[in-house]
């Protein structure tokens, strides 16, 4: 099985007078798992829509291969959808719900009918190719055991994997889930997030998926197309999103930890902060007012007294597993707070050592800073260490 790649066009959305989608471009290569992420009412599942041909583009075109389906109604666009909702036929068996697809598109309205397998060979054997295509769908997502129930005997997570069986049986070329973990509890988001991983890697569809989860997104996707207010801002590989994000908004957006944001100044590449200068320089940033990006993995605690960068008041400390958060009062630098992030066992370490207190000693992680302009943009301009080249 094989996908399609899908290219939109300058496409645009109106609601009234309101712009929802201004001016999409975005190719998705063949048989690529690429997601939309973004806020809600960004536009991410309006733009989905149209791909699937429920909602009407006010311009621009949308190719899936070599051909346009701008004007295509939705049965003739080699797409399947899953919905948030499931949206199963709840008097039907999960093998009914998954074969009502090929029912639908092989078989006329009589021919569905009870008792229709008297009316002739070919639609016996018509019959038994569909029963052995839901079979081999309920194989691929472990629901063969399960073909006899009803939906509502079914588990969020049970359902969730017979609509995913109900799209991919027709075998599209192109697969569109819209937000289809969100109902479900997080174990069940993580085994599911796995099984579609697995599901793509085994298809080699083209995967469309939408979500406002950026782990789902940064876990799951070949790319990642950030959006934000009806376009999109950034599209690249997960890893690139969050190393190089191209603006604060996706910066912001991507990591399960706040970036600290520090209002800084260049002076003849030096970078000050509070009217101290940092250990940080920069050779290509003009002298001006700039935003300092740091993770809470771009910084370090060392043992106070040591050489750091700042010294603050610690007010919270925040034990996640393996990792640790600690939460500084930032008002000295002029922002509210500072979060840093660290393994706990070398928070054991410093805390029993007296390296952390009451007040934490931290340094910058020059290969992890981002330099955004007063405008939010990403400046290309690496920084180092002051003093080397």
């Amino acid at each position: 099985m094989n996908g399609r790649g899908i290219k939109i066009a300058n496409v645009r959305k109106h609601f009234g007078g309101t712009e929802i989608l201004q001016g999409i471009d975005l190719d998705i290569q063949p048989g690529e798992f690429l997601t939309l992420l973004g806020p809600s009412g960004c536009g991410k599942s309006t733009l989905l829509r149209m791909i699937a041909g429920f909602e009407q583009l006010s311009s621009g075109s949308i190719h899936i291969g070599a051909q346009e389906i701008t004007q295509l109604p939705p049965k003739k666009r080699d797409v399947a959808m899953v919905f948030q909702s499931y949206a199963l036929y709840p008097h039907m068996s999960v093998a009914k719900n998954i074969g009502m697809p090929l029912e639908m598109s092989r078989l006329s309205f009589r021919q569905r009918l009870p008792g229709s397998r008297l009316l002739s060979r070919k639609v016996r054997q018509t019959h038994r190719e569909i029963a052995q295509s839901v079979a081999r769908v309920a194989g691929q997502l472990d629901l063969q055991h399960l073909l006899d129930r009803k939906p509502a005997q079914l588990s969020g997570g049970q359902r969730q994997r017979v609509a995913v069986g109900r799209a991919i049986v027709r075998q599209p070329s192109v697969f569109l889930m819209d937000e289809p973990l969100s109902n479900l509890d997080a174990k069940l988001r993580i085994q599911l997030r796995e099984e579609i991983s697995d599901l793509h890697r085994r298809t080699g569809i083209t995967f469309l998926y939408v979500t406002h989860d950026q782990t789902e997104a940064m876990a799951m996707s070949s790319r990642v197309a950030v959006m934000q207010a009806g376009r999109i801002v950034q599209c690249a590989r997960p890893q690139d999103i969050y190393n190089r994000p191209a603006e604060l908004a996706v910066a912001r957006f991507v990591g399960s930890v706040a970036i600290n944001e520090l209002p800084v100044t260049v002076a003849d590449g030096d970078i000050q902060l509070a009217r101290t200068c940092l250990n940080l320089s920069t050779s290509d940033a003009p002298d001006g007012d700039y935003i300092l990006g740091l993770r809470p993995e771009s910084l370090d605690a060392v043992p106070l007294g040591g050489e750091a960068d700042f010294t603050l008041p610690l007010t919270h400390v925040e034990f996640s597993g393996s990792e640790v958060t600690l939460r500084c009062d930032g008002s000295a630098l002029g922002v509210e707070r500072i979060r840093m992030q660290m393994r706990a066992e070398r928070f054991e370490r410093l805390r029993n050592d007296g390296g952390i207190n009451d007040r934490v000693a931290l340094r910058i992680l020059p290969q992890n800073a981002l330099l955004f302009s007063s405008a939010g943009q990403l400046m290309p301009a690496p920084l180092r260490i002051m003093g080397t080249d």
